[in-house]
C-alpha cells in the first residue's frame, strides 16, 4: 500500500545527517527484487528437490543398517544433482547480475544545499531529486517544478509515447525521463513505490512442474510404492525363514536398487547440459526446468515495445506535398533534425536514416507534448515539424487528410513537415513564448515502430512448429495490429483492455481464444489473459521487457525476459535473452525438444529394467530358490542402464513431445518386463537345479568345485549350506549374465539400426546405438573373463553350462519379443483394438 503520510522537502534538501536517520529508520530505497535470487534460496531449492530428497532418505536407511557403500552411493548422487543443478543457476546469477550491474546508475540529490549523485538505494523519502532528460526515475513522487518535462513510461504501462508532466505531477519509478529538467519530490520508496509493489506481486513463489516432470515424478512414486510393497512381502518372509541380518541388509541393498538413482542424476546432468548449450545461442536459463519447459510451449504471449521492437521509430515514407520534390524534403528534414540542439527521441530516429546538412541556427523550438511541434530559424528559412492537426489551423491552404488518416489507421505515425510563409518569419511572440507563423506544407513523414531484425523468422519458425502467438500491449491497439502485422502475425480484430474488464472467466477466455491482439492493457489484463490461456490447457510463454510484463511472466509457465529490460523482469523469468534477439528461443525449443526425447528414451530402458528385476526377485522368491541377486551385482547396471541411457539421451534428436508417454511406455515396458522376466526366472531356476544335482550326484568338476567354495567360503561336502549357496551363485551368474545381454540387444528395439530390430518402432538410420552395444558387449566380456572383474561383480567363470544355457535362450527370447512388439500382444490380451489412450 502507498505512504499515506509525506514528509515535507525544502527548498535545500534534506541535510545528510537527515538522511542517514530515515535511512536507518527504514525510509530507504531498498527495492525489493532488485538482483536475482540468493545463493541460499538456489541451494535449498536443488539440494532438497523431491528426488533428492528420496536419495536422502534411502541413504539414511542404508546408513542405519551398515550399508556404507550403498549409502554413499545414495547420497552422493543426490549431492551431485544439487551441484550440477546449483552450479548452472549459480552460473546463470552471476552473468545476471552482472548485467544487473552494468545497468546500476546513480541519482543526483540535493542534500545540505548541494546537488548529490548518490546511488538508487541511498535515496530516502523526503529527499529532493534533481531530473534530467536521460535519467531513470527511481521513486515516486511529484515534480514540483520543471521544464517541459516528458517521463517514457513504457516499461510500466507499454505506451511508447511520452507523457508531459506538469509541476504537481507525479513521476513513478521505473520510467524514464526523456526531455526536459526539473526537481522531484521522494514520497514512495523502496517496496512502497509503484515498481516496488509490481515487483513484490511479481515475486509470489511458483512451483510449475514441466509435463516430463510430473510424468517422471508418478513413475518414481509408483516404482516406490511398488518396491516398500515387495520389500515388505520378502522381508516378512525372510524373517519366518530365519534369514540372518547380513542377508536382510543385503536384499534391502538390493530392494533399494530397483528405484531408479541414475534417473535422477540423467536430467539433472541433461538439464545443465541444455542449459549451457542454449546460453551459447543467447538465451541465459536461471530455472533449470526452463530448457525442458520451453519445448512444450504452444502459445506465446509477447509485449510489442522492446520486445517485437526495439523502442525506437524508423521512417517508414516520405511523402512530398506542395509540388516538392523527394530530394528536397529529405535535404529540409536532414537538416531540420541534424541541427537541432535538442533532439527528441524522434528526432534521434530521423537522424540516423537521414544525411546531415550544415546549418546556421538563430533560434530554435524545442519539442514538446503541449506543443505537439518543434522548430527552427535559420538562414535557409524557418521550418517546423510537428503533429499535422497543431499546424493545420496555420497552413494557408487546407490540408488532405486521405493519406494521413489512411496511414493512421494502419498505425503509422504522422508528421507534417512545414515551412514558414515569411523566409524570415519568427517562431516567438513579443514575450517570448513559441508561436506558429503562416506556413505552407512540405511533405508527411511516416514514421513506424522498429521490428527487431530477427522477428519475422522467429515469427514464421514459431507458427511453422505449430505455437500460436498472441501480443499484449499498453500501446494504442490499432498500432499494435500494426506491428504484428508487419511481424507476420495475423492481427484479426485488436481488443482493448478496457474491454477485459468486468468479464467473467468462462467470458474472459472466449474472447482470449479468438483474439491475437490486445491494446492499452494494464498489468493486470495480461496476468488474467495468461492465466485464461492456462485454464483452456495451453501451455504459455510470456515475453516481456518491463515491470507491467511481471506478473504475466510469472504467471506463465515459462518466462522469458529481454536483457535490456527492467532488473525486476529479469530477476522473475526463467530464461533471459541476453542478446536482446527473441531468435534465441528457436534452438532453445530445439534443446528442449531433444532433451524430452532423450529422456524418454531413457525411462524406457530404466524403466524395463526396474520391471523386469521386480518380477523375477517375486517369482524366484515364491518358488523358494532364495534370493536372486547380490549387491554386488547390482553394479552391472552401470552397463545396462547408466551408459546406454546416458549415450541415448546424448545422441537424441529433437521430437515433439509424446502426449502418449506412458501409455506407450507401458506397451513396451509390460512386455518387455514379462517375456524378459519369464525366461530370466526359467534360467535361474534351471541352474539352480541343475547345480544342486550335479553336486548331490558328485559330478562336478574338481576346479568348479574349487570356484565354489572360494566364492562360498564353505568346504565341499559341509552340509547343505554349501551346496545352496554354490546353487544360488550359479544361478546368479547366469540371471545377470542373461539380463545383461538381453538389456543390451532391448536397446536395439529402442534404436533399432536395422529392420530385423525394427519391432518396436522404425529403423533410425543412427548406427552408434550399433557401434554402443557392441562396446557394452566387449566391457561384458572382459567383466566375465578377467577374474579380478568377475569376482568383484560377484559372477563365477569357470561353470560353462551357465553360458550355455544363456546363448540357448537368448534366440527364443529375442523372438518372441519380436513378436510381442510387431503383433501388439499387450492389447490384444487387453482386448483392445486402438491404443491404450486413445
Amino acid at each position: 500500500m502507498t505512504q499515506s503520510v509525506a514528509l515535507p522537502a525544502p527548498p535545500a534538501g534534506l541535510s545528510a545527517a537527515e538522511a542517514e536517520s530515515r535511512r536507518r529508520n527504514g525510509a530507504g530505497n531498498t527495492v525489493p527484487g532488485g538482483g536475482s535470487r540468493t545463493y541460499r534460496a538456489i541451494l535449498r531449492t536443488n539440494l532438497f528437490s523431491f528426488f533428492n530428497v528420496i536419495l536422502f532418505v534411502i541413504g539414511v536407511a542404508l546408513l542405519s543398517l551398515g550399508r556404507y557403500s550403498d549409502a554413499l552411493i545414495s547420497v552422493g548422487l543426490g549431492l551431485i544433482n544439487a551441484l550440477l543443478s546449483t552450479a548452472q543457476e549459480v552460473r546463470a546469477k552471476r552473468k545476471l547480475d552482472r548485467l544487473q550491474l552494468l545497468d546500476a546508475g546513480h541519482v543526483v540529490v540535493i542534500r545540505d544545499g548541494a546537488e548529490v549523485a548518490v546511488a538508487a538505494d541511498r535515496v530516502v523519502r523526503g529527499d529532493l531529486l534533481r531530473i534530467r532528460a536521460g535519467d531513470q526515475i527511481v521513486v515516486d513522487g511529484p515534480l514540483l517544478d520543471g521544464d517541459r518535462v516528458e517521463a517514457d513510461e513504457s516499461l510500466l504501462t507499454g505506451e511508447s509515447d511520452p507523457v508531459a508532466k506538469q509541476p504537481g505531477d507525479d513521476l513513478r519509478s521505473g520510467s524514464l525521463c526523456v526531455a526536459g529538467e526539473g526537481r522531484q519530490r521522494a514520497r514512495d520508496v523502496g517496496a512502497h513505490s509503484y515498481a516496488g509493489r509490481l515487483t513484490a506481486e511479481a515475486r509470489r513463489s511458483t512451483t510449475d512442474k514441466t509435463p516430463l516432470q510430473r510424468r517422471i515424478d508418478f513413475v518414481v512414486r509408483l516404482v516406490m510404492a511398488l518396491t516398500v510393497l515387495m520389500a515388505g512381502a520378502i522381508l516378512a518372509q525372510a524373517a519366518l525363514e530365519g534369514f540372518s541380518l547380513l542377508r536382510v541388509v543385503q536384499i534391502t541393498a538390493v530392494l533399494s536398487g530397483l528405484i531408479p538413482y541414475g534417473l535422477f542424476l540423467l536430467i539433472a546432468v541433461a538439464y545443465t547440459a541444455g542449459a549451457a548449450r542454449i546460453a551459447r545461442a543467447g538465451a541465459l536459463v536461471q530455472q533449470v526446468n526452463a530448457v525442458e519447459s520451453v519445448s512444450n510451449v504452444d502459445v506465446v504471449c509477447t509485449d510489442k515495445t522492446g520486445t517485437l521492437t526495439t523502442g525506437r521509430l524508423a521512417l517508414d515514407e516520405l511523402v512530398p506535398l506542395g509540388g516538392h520534390e523527394h530530394a528536397e524534403v529529405t535535404r529540409a528534414l536532414g537538416g531540420l533534425v541534424h541541427n537541432a540542439a535538442a533532439p527528441n527521441q524522434t528526432a534521434r530516429s530521423l537522424m540516423a536514416a537521414l544525411p546531415a546538412t550544415g546549418w546556421t541556427i538563430h533560434d530554435e523550438v524545442p519539442f514538446s507534448s503541449a506543443l505537439r511541434w518543434s522548430g527552427v530559424t535559420a538562414d535557409e528559412g524557418t521550418w517546423i515539424l510537428g503533429a499535422p492537426d497543431a499546424l493545420a489551423g496555420h497552413l494557408g491552404r487546407a490540408l488532405d487528410d486521405g493519406g494521413i488518416s489512411s496511414r493512421t489507421e494502419r498505425g503509422l505515425r504522422v508528421l507534417l513537415l512545414a515551412r514558414a510563409e515569411e523566409p524570415g518569419a519568427e517562431l516567438r511572440d513579443g514575450d517570448g513564448r513559441p508561436c506558429l507563423p503562416g506556413l505552407r506544407p512540405v511533405g508527411l513523414i511516416v514514421l513506424a515502430d522498429e521490428l527487431r531484425p530477427e522477428v519475422p523468422d522467429t515469427v514464421r519458425g514459431f507458427q511453422e512448429g505449430g505455437v500460436a502467438l498472441k501480443v499484449l500491449s499498453g500501446d494504442d491497439p490499432r498500432t499494435v495490429a500494426a506491428v504484428a502485422a508487419s511481424a507476420g502475425i495475423e492481427p484479426g480484430e485488436p481488443v482493448p483492455g478496457a474491454a477485459l474488464d468486468g468479464l467473467d472467466d468462462g467470458a474472459l477466455d472466449r474472447v482470449v481464444a479468438g483474439t491475437t491482439v490486445f491494446g492499452r492493457v494494464a498489468p493486470e489484463h495480461k496476468e488474467r489473459i495468461v492465466r485464461s490461456l492456462r485454464r483452456q490447457g495451453r501451455y504459455v510463454a510470456m515475453i516481456g521487457d518491463g515491470v507491467n510484463d511481471a506478473r504475466a511472466l510469472k504467471q506463465a509457465q515459462v518466462g522469458v525476459a529481454m536483457r535490456s529490460g527492467s532488473a525486476v523482469t529479469r530477476d522473475v523469468a526463467d530464461i533471459v535473452l541476453t542478446g536482446d534477439s527473441l531468435a534465441a528461443l528457436l534452438p532453445a525449443r530445439r534443446e528442449g525438444r531433444r532433451i524430452i526425447a532423450g529422456i524418454s528414451i531413457s525411462l524406457y530402458v530404466f524403466l524395463a529394467r526396474v520391471a523386469t528385476q521386480g518380477l523375477v526377485i517375486l517369482t524366484v522368491t515364491m518358488l523358494g530358490l532364495g534370493f536372486p541377486y547380490s549387491p554386488a551385482q547390482v553394479g552391472l547396471t552401470l552397463l545396462t542402464v547408466g551408459i546406454p541411457t546416458f549415450s541415448l539421451t546424448v545422441w537424441a534428436k529433437p521430437a515433439p513431445p509424446d502426449p502418449r508417454l506412458l501409455s506407450n511406455m507401458a506397451r513396451f515396458v509390460i512386455p518387455a518386463a514379462v517375456i524378459t522376466a519369464s525366461f530370466s526366472a526359467a534360467i535361474y531356476a534351471a541352474l539352480y537345479q541343475l547345480t544342486l544335482r550335479g553336486l548331490s550326484s558328485g559330478l562336478a568338476p574338481a576346479k568348479v568345485v574349487a570356484e565354489f567354495e572360494r566364492y562360498t567360503g564353505l568346504a565341499y561336502g559341509s552340509g547343505t549350506d554349501f551346496a545352496t549357496a554354490s546353487a544360488t551363485i550359479t544361478a546368479q551368474t547366469g540371471l545377470s549374465t542373461f539380463f545383461c545381454l538381453a538389456s543390451f540387444v532391448l536397446l536395439l528395439f529402442l534404436a533399432p539400426p536395422a529392420r530385423i530390430f525394427a519391432a518396436w518402432t522404425r529403423p533410425t538410420g543412427d548406427r552408434r546405438p550399433a557401434l554402443l552395444v557392441v562396446g557394452l558387449l566387449l566391457v561384458f566380456s572382459a567383466v566375465v573373463l578377467v577374474p579380478a572383474l568377475s569376482s568383484y561383480f560377484g559372477l563365477i567363470t569357470h561353470v560353462r553350462v551357465v553360458y550355455l544355457v544363456v546363448h540357448l535362450a537368448l534366440l527364443p527370447w529375442f523372438a518372441t519379443l519380436s513378436a510381442a512388439f510387431r503383433h501388439r500382444w499387450l492389447d490384444r490380451v487387453l482386448g483392445l483394438s486402438r491404443p491404450l489412450d486413445e
